[in-house]
């Protein structure tokens, strides 16, 4: 590993220390529903659902950014939640990573691991992954350095300079890049990939991680064509093995992203709340959504 490697990672290593058992002081090895006990770490999706708001709530300065907000996310599940400017999507997302705590409500990831008493950099380590909308990635390094750092991500600083990848992992980065479609990309630094390649790069950064939930916000603005479908293609892939939350505007991709299943669901946020809820179809044909959002 090239010591502007080592450096670049130190933080992003430090960060991630308290990956394996982050979540025992959230559960409190308390007992789950059903009698099964919930070990330090672990995510009790055992009633179906990976991430459940109650009631949140957000004010600034009086105006209310998230009102009385319920919202369920099956795991494994592929959700698209889209609406217009102002309607919460973006508060909703920094109040499920720990960045804004709320006024009222509840917010669980499972059924045992309270979010709104873990801090923000303790989500990360439990399996939340979030992408922004512009692409972090290291530019002055590979893309292979890029998902070799991202690997490391649990390790501590001292133990990362002597640190070889295994045959294993070095197969798992190579399935990584195959995934993201920069197999050939791989020895190509970072900053000289277009932008949709890095946010597939970003992408396989998190995924390096083993993210149990990913949060994602607009993540094919800027995208040509192309790069749009195969993105769709990724997440698609995804489902399932992952649950996915995608914040899109764009209604072609969120077409793309529920083409495989008519009946997938789509989530309509405005003025902080749940407007509709339903299969692609069934929102773009409620008159409450073509008003606030789908007719402008």
């Amino acid at each position: 590993m090239t010591p502007e490697l080592m450096e670049a990672g130190a933080r992003m290593r430090e960060a991630a220390a308290l990956r394996r058992g982050a979540a025992a002081g959230s559960s409190g090895g308390r007992e789950a529903s059903y009698g099964r006990v919930v070990h330090a770490g672990e995510v009790d999706v055992s009633h179906g659902a990976i991430l459940y708001l109650d009631d949140i709530t957000v004010s600034f300065d009086g105006f209310k950014a998230l009102n009385a907000l319920s919202l369920s996310i099956t795991a494994g599940e592929l959700r698209c939640i889209i609406g217009p400017n102002g309607a919460g999507k973006t508060t909703m997302m920094d109040v499920i990573t720990g960045k804004t705590r709320p006024d009222a409500g509840r917010a669980f990831f499972g059924s045992t691991i309270d979010l709104l008493r873990l801090r923000e950099d303790d989500i990360a380590s439990i399996g939340i992954g979030r992408k922004f909308q512009k692409p972090t990635v290291f530019e002055q390094l590979s893309v292979f350095e890029n998902l070799e750092l991202a690997l490391q991500g649990d390790r501590g600083v001292r133990s990362a300079m002597f640190f070889r990848l295994s045959g294993e992992q070095a197969d798992r980065i190579g399935a990584m890049l195959q995934l993201i479609h920069l197999k050939d990309s791989a020895q190509r630094i970072a900053g000289l990939l277009s932008h949709g390649q890095k946010q597939w790069l970003e992408i396989g950064m998190l995924l390096m991680q083993d993210p149990k939930l990913l949060l994602l916000d607009e993540p094919v603005a800027g995208m040509t064509d192309e790069e749009t479908e195969r993105t769709a293609e990724l997440f698609r892939s995804l489902e399932g093995s992952h649950s996915l939350v995608v914040v899109e505007h764009d209604m072609k991709f969120i077409h793309e992203l529920t083409m495989d299943n008519p009946a997938k669901k789509v989530t309509v946020l405005h003025e902080g709340s749940v407007l509709a809820e339903g299969s692609l179809a069934e929102v773009q044909g409620n008159e409450k959504v073509v008003e606030v959002y789908l007719g402008r």
